[in-house]
Order: structure tokens, then sequence, then C-alpha cells
């Protein structure tokens, strides 16, 4: 069973501006509501893979309640807590001639609502993926994930990080199965700025050493880098085509990945399989279809370049 546990998860409010004039009115020429949330993006696009996942978290008020909803009508299992107070937030996305978000702070999460999800968190066994995945609210201690990773380093769980900063530092020396950076996060942590294949694989490989098994780095137009457990290094390309969104490739890839891995306990498969779901969702208005994942499987430009083991 795959676990998500998304702290802070949002309703997304797509609204779609010809030629967005700040300081003015403008009139969205369409507009759409999906869920959102990096872990529960991942749970999405696992269930769409036939994975059997559930997703965890944190809900609030009527809009918690219409994303719970939107969850059970596309039979995506979850096991939100509800709040006492507060409301999900609710982000504004504005598509444009460029991309514009309006990310809400999201409701309080009390001790006794951390209790109840360290509760829930008991059910994990070996064998098990736990995905950490995304900011926390400013009411969170710091090291919740450490937390989290702390009461299950018993139990043989694969846990996969997708955080940024010490959030994800903090939690290598639990050794986790996946980590996520994208190319600018890998930067960040470093102090240096990602120009080339031998920059990502020089600081990916540090932190391997700080513990990670595997360290999978998105990189923009250019693709995505796997430094794997076994010392290889595969690098993958992206489709070509007009990108429509953004929002949620990441999270995608991490899906992808870690489905690939489950279904062919292959490195070089489970980028594949993540670079496609990937790839996918920017071209969809909302997260990928199953069918869509499928097609871009199959696409003759998603091909995995060399092994460049030998080489960096």
């Amino acid at each position: 069973m795959i676990y998500t546990v998304t702290f802070n998860p949002a309703l997304d409010y797509v609204m779609n501006v010809n030629n967005l004039q700040t300081g003015e009115i403008n009139r969205a020429e369409s507009e759409h509501i999906n869920y959102g949330g990096k872990g529960i993006n991942v749970s999405a696009i696992l269930s769409r893979l036939g994975i059997e996942t559930i997703a965890l978290g944190f809900i609030a008020g009527f809009s918690g309640d219409k994303l719970a909803e939107m969850l059970n009508t596309d039979e995506i299992n979850n096991d939100f807590i509800k709040l006492k107070n507060g409301c999900t937030r609710i982000n504004v996305k504005i598509k444009s001639d460029k991309e514009t978000d309006i990310n809400a702070d999201g409701p309080k999460i009390q001790k006794d609502d951390l209790e109840r999800l360290f509760e829930k968190l008991d059910r994990l066994k070996q064998g098990d993926f736990l995905v950490l995945a995304g900011s926390i609210q400013k009411s969170l201690p710091d090291n919740i994930y450490e937390n989290i990773l702390e009461q299950l380093k018993n139990k043989n769980t694969k846990f996969v990080i997708d955080a940024t900063g010490d959030l994800l530092l903090n939690v290598l020396r639990f050794k986790p199965f996946l980590i996520k950076p994208n190319h600018h996060e890998l930067g960040d942590i470093f102090g240096v700025e990602i120009n080339t294949l031998d920059d990502i694989v020089k600081y990916g490989k540090l932190l391997q050493q700080k513990g990670a098994e595997n360290v999978l780095v998105s990189w923009g137009k250019n693709g995505a880098v796997l430094i794997d457990k076994q010392g290889g290094i595969r690098k993958i390309g992206n489709v070509p085509g007009k990108i429509v969104s953004s929002v949620g490739c990441g999270d995608s890839m991490v899906a992808g990945f870690i489905a690939g891995y489950i279904e062919s306990g292959d490195y070089s498969y489970a980028l594949k399989l993540g670079a496609a779901c990937g790839n996918a969702t920017a071209f969809s208005q909302s997260l990928a279809s199953r069918k869509e994942i499928k097609t871009m499987l199959e696409s003759k430009f998603l091909n995995l370049g060399e092994d460049f083991n030998e080489n960096c």
C-alpha cells in the first residue's frame, strides 16, 4: 500500500485569462476547479495507474468537504482528519501569457489533530510506501517530517520525500528510498547554480552520501536525471509540445516512478513511467488520465539516454 500525507491540501481555482492586465478588471475565458496538494496529486496518479493508495492529511470547512467529495468521485481512497476550525485553502491559478498563482495559508493544525495522524500512521507495515510531500503550515513544528519518520523507522517502510530545504535535509538520516528535488531546489540546498548534467550528478551524489537511496532530479525542459541506489545515472528527455499547465507535473513524476518500480523493480522503467506521467500532466488541464499516460509512455520521444555511470 502507498500512503501519502498532505498537510495543507487545496482546491485550485484555475482561470484562463487572455492577456491578463494587473490593476484592471479581467474576464476569464474559462475556469475549473481541481483538487490539489502534492501528496493528493501523487495518490491521484497512482490510483489511475491501478496502484493501491490512501491519501492522508487534514481538511476543514466547506472547501475540505468538497475536496473529499471530488476525490471520492474519482475513486481515490482517502482518510482525512477533519479539523474543527478553519477551511481548506482555495488557491487561485491564473493562466495567461504567464502563469500566476495565489496560494492561501490554510487552517491551523492543533496538537491533538497531529496525534490522530500519528495513530493512522501506526497502521503502516513492512513493504508499504509513505510519501511526504510539500510544505507545512506555520502551526506545525519544523521537525514534523522527522518525527513521522522516527516513529516509523523500525517498520521497514519505504519513504519518499518531495520537499525542500531543511524539511528534506533533516530526514536524509532515515535513508529515504526516493527524494525528488528539481534542479533549482538542488542548487538552493548547496548554494550553487545548477546548469549541467555534471552539476546534477555531483550534488545529487552528495545527497546520496547524506542518506538518500535514489535521487530523482527534474530538470525543466531538459527532462530528468536519476542517480540510483545501484550507482546508475540515467537521463530522460521530454516529449515536445506546448505545455498546458506545470501544476502537478513533479508529483505525477513521483507517482509514476513509484508505480514503475513496484511493477518491475527496474529503475530504468521506473524513470520512464515517471517521465511519462509528468509529461502527460504537463499537456493536460489537470492531472493526467491513464489514457494520456499510456500515450506518453509509447511516445518515440520519451527515450532513456545513455547510462552516464562511467562518465560522471
